[in-house]
């Protein structure tokens, strides 16, 4: 029987040469991860030397870095820097979805944490930017097949050499990531536009409400002059915790789409939710709290601060705290809410798992306009929102292109 070529979907004209099977291995020069210095001598930290860390891999060219060495810091560890251009991977913590497959092409020369790898190519066989695009193509399936460890799966430097790579000639593979380059351009200008919006957003926020302690907002709508009033959050609605229908009981939980949304922190993900990953039956509807179409729902275990709006009537989870609002407009409160976090995290306290109960909820303090301006700064805020989901969609849309894109460009 003969042997199927490797050969990618989507090819450019001229080339017509199956690809080759080899262990990356064969195609680098070397590798080289880096260290910590000590964090018990603070001569070695807070220099001009840049540190980086897996955590900062972001699948783009990476520009910065959060901390920097001194030199005895780099002597300390017995680190290098590694010039810019380099192809960079994560190769511990790859069980958690967000770091598996983590990598980056340096924008500037570096030092580097022992969890991360840079790996040099021989450039006769394998292109930098190639190597870059290939990674980000298979680094989650490799980051499961290929590891190694229990609770935590990492890569060495034995395990990073048998992966296998399909590769053409480096021409090829140059003309595969000139184009995919130029995409990615794309992508990195969409995600600044997306980032510009929530930077504007955040300020405004800061602006449109008051300071605390003040009641006047620094930025105002025409036509409004007086004070606000300071509230509880609990004089501005109806305030309920949610709960869990017992999930023992398969009577209770549906298996159709057109379930009763049953919504926990992971639901939210946006400013407005309208479904959930589980729903209720009507019979464990009626074991849960429901509330109306445009609630304002408040995490308050854990991830404080993730709020939203139900665009339908919805039940929630004990992690969830609800204002039904009472002649209060409900974007007004969430955007109040949103512009609160510090006065949450204080409440909350610090301990191992973060809680504001509801009596704690109830009795936190904000200051309140009239409903004509409420009106009006919720509808502005609703507009910004729109607008940042607008193009929120527009970046995810690319770069589901981007990964379509991948998997018909390699093998």
């Amino acid at each position: 029987m003969e042997e199927k070529k490797l050969v990618p979907k989507l090819r450019f004209p001229g080339f017509t040469e199956p690809w080759e099977q080899r262990k990356l291995g064969d195609v680098i020069a070397s590798l080289y991860n880096g260290q910590t210095p000590s964090r018990f001598d603070k001569a070695n930290w807070e220099g001009d030397i840049p540190w980086l860390t897996s955590g900062e891999l972001n699948r783009g060219v990476v520009n910065h870095s959060i901390e920097k060495i001194t030199p005895q810091g780099r002597d300390d560890a017995n680190l290098k820097i590694v010039p810019k251009g380099t192809v960079v991977i994560a190769i511990t913590g790859l069980e958690a979805a967000g770091t598996r497959g983590n990598c980056a092409k340096l924008g500037f020369d570096t030092t580097l944490n022992q969890s991360c790898m840079a790996i040099y190519p021989k450039s006769e066989f394998l292109d930098p930017d190639f190597l870059f695009q290939w990674y980000i193509a298979v680094g989650e399936e490799y980051g499961i097949k290929y590891t190694q460890g229990t609770k935590q799966q990492s890569y060495n430097a034995e395990l990073i050499k048998i992966l296998p790579i399909s590769v053409p000639r480096v021409t090829e593979q140059r003309k595969i990531t000139r184009i995919l380059d130029s995409f990615d351009d794309i992508i990195t200008l969409h995600q600044r536009k997306l980032e510009h919006l929530k930077l504007k957003k955040k300020s405004l926020l800061q602006k449109l409400f008051p300071k605390e302690g003040e009641v006047y907002p620094e930025l105002r709508f025409p036509g409004f002059t007086n004070p606000w009033e300071q509230r509880k959050l609990g004089e501005l609605g109806n305030v309920i915790t949610g709960n869990t229908p017992s999930t023992s009981n398969s009577q209770y939980w549906s298996q159709s789409s057109d379930g009763v949304v049953w919504i926990t922190p992971t639901d939210i993900n946006s400013v407005k939710t309208e479904s959930s990953e589980r729903k209720l039956t009507d019979m464990g509807a009626a074991e849960a709290r429901l509330v109306p179409a445009n609630s304002v729902l408040v995490t308050c275990i854990a991830s404080i601060g993730k709020n939203t709006i139900n665009t339908v009537a919805a039940a929630f989870n004990q992690q969830i705290n609800a204002i039904v609002p009472d002649g209060y407009n409900s974007y007004f409160i969430l955007s109040m809410l949103n512009n609160m976090n510090d006065a949450f995290r204080r409440v909350a306290g610090t301990s191992a798992t973060s809680i504001v109960n509801r009596a704690e909820f109830c009795l936190l303090k904000a200051q309140i306009p009239g409903v004509d301006e409420q009106n009006e700064i919720g509808e502005f805020f609703e507009s910004v929102d729109t607008l940042i989901t607008l193009h929120q969609r527009k970046l995810e849309h690319l770069q589901l292109l981007k990964k379509a894109l991948l998997q018909q460009l390699f093998v």
